[in-house]
């Protein structure tokens, strides 16, 4: 495990995690000491430092006229951390209302990256609606599988109903999915899903792009024909 990105994860900039860790592995040391052994500049190592400090992560003693720096204990981040997460959800009631109030109608955003992907999925599980799907090969599981894993479990959690349609036998959604397999030769990287008021679709190229379209009348219309395809490969099925 590299703690080094762990602490960047959290909140801490590239320098507050050599000088944070520096600390950790040394015990106590002045500045000039600190900011050597971490190959930081003098000042940008006097900044990390002091911004350490303000975190509660380090504290320091006097020696004379001379600060010498060592870290609080390592529970300390499990309370900066829980300290962020209070403060979001302080904010986050006006969040919401200010974000009600000035989303148009028709809003469309671009997701780029595994990351970006995993925001959709993210959204379908915040929705908490049903979700319709078709073109979908399992390309999540194969690329993402303990991600996969999540979203299934977060489904299960959540009892959201899935209809698939697919080319695939093997495609893991929930334990409340609904299959249509089609003739295998209809290939597709392109997964359409359609949740409430939104449309998502995930373009599985080798660095996969996404777009949400919340739009009431444009999920409604491909919902009108995710109905016709389903009822036309039920006939598969017999």
């Amino acid at each position: 495990m590299n703690i080094k990105e762990q602490l960047e994860k959290i909140g801490l900039s590239p320098n507050e995690s050599k000088v944070y860790l520096y600390l950790v592995e040394n015990g106590q040391e002045k500045a000039g000491k600190i900011a050597k052994g971490t190959y930081i500049q003098r000042s940008s190592a006097y900044a990390a430092i002091n911004s350490l400090v303000t975190k509660g992560l380090i504290g320091y003693k006097l020696v004379g006229e001379t600060k010498i720096f060592q870290p609080t204990s390592p529970t300390r981040l499990e309370e900066y951390v829980k300290e962020k997460q209070d403060l979001v959800q302080e904010i986050l009631p006006e969040l919401k209302a200010k974000h009600k109030e000035s989303k148009e109608e028709g809003q469309v955003r671009m997701f780029k990256g595994n990351k970006g992907v995993q925001a959709v999925f993210k959204d379908i599980i915040r929705s908490k609606a049903n979700n319709e799907v078709w073109g979908d090969d399992g390309n999540l599981g194969k690329r993402m599988p303990i991600f996969c894993s999540q979203f299934i479990r977060d489904q299960n959690a959540n009892n959201i109903k899935t209809k698939l349609i697919t080319r695939k036998k093997d495609v893991s959604y929930s334990k409340g999915t609904t299959y249509h397999i089609i003739q295998d030769d209809v290939k597709s990287n392109v997964a359409v899903n359609i949740y409430g008021d939104k449309i998502a679709i995930i373009i599985w190229t080798e660095d996969p792009e996404a777009i949400i379209i919340e739009n009431k009348t444009a999920a409604e219309s491909f919902k009108s024909y995710f109905d016709f395809m389903w009822k036309e490969t039920e006939k598969l099925k017999k």
